[in-house]
């Protein structure tokens, strides 16, 4: 149940995630008034490099663009809690198979794999 403000888009603070798991894991974030995107190099899909990565990634923003994350059903967030107290970021989950109430993200994804289509091998990547 995400606050309605969230649905607006007009506060910033509010990012949607997500992680992809080819050849190698890569975490995206996407801030959702202004369309920012932060791409996450991870060493694997799993929950300790998802609280890793996504909190590292986070905690570089300024706190006041830090307020919740939307992200779907993956195991590899079963750790959210610690997320949330290493960023002070409200983590909220998408009902299973609607990817569309992160739709933002689910868009970019498909722009990135214009340039990093599935299976690329991210450890050449900085």
């Amino acid at each position: 149940m995400r606050p309605p403000e969230i649905e607006d888009r007009l506060a910033p603070g509010h990012w949607e995630g997500d992680l992809k798991d080819n050849a190698s894991a890569m975490g995206t974030l996407v801030e959702r008034a202004s369309g920012y995107v932060i791409l996450v190099k991870m060493n694997n899909a799993t929950a300790t490099s998802a609280v890793e990565g996504f909190s590292a990634s986070l905690n570089r923003m300024p706190l006041l663009v830090r307020k919740s994350m939307t992200y779907d059903q993956g195991r590899e967030m079963t750790r959210h809690a610690e997320i949330t107290q290493k960023t002070g970021v409200a983590i909220y989950f998408c009902d299973p198979h609607i990817p569309w109430q992160r739709g933002s993200n689910e868009n970019i994804n498909g722009l990135i794999r214009q340039y990093l289509p599935k299976g690329t091998d991210l450890s050449l990547h900085s």
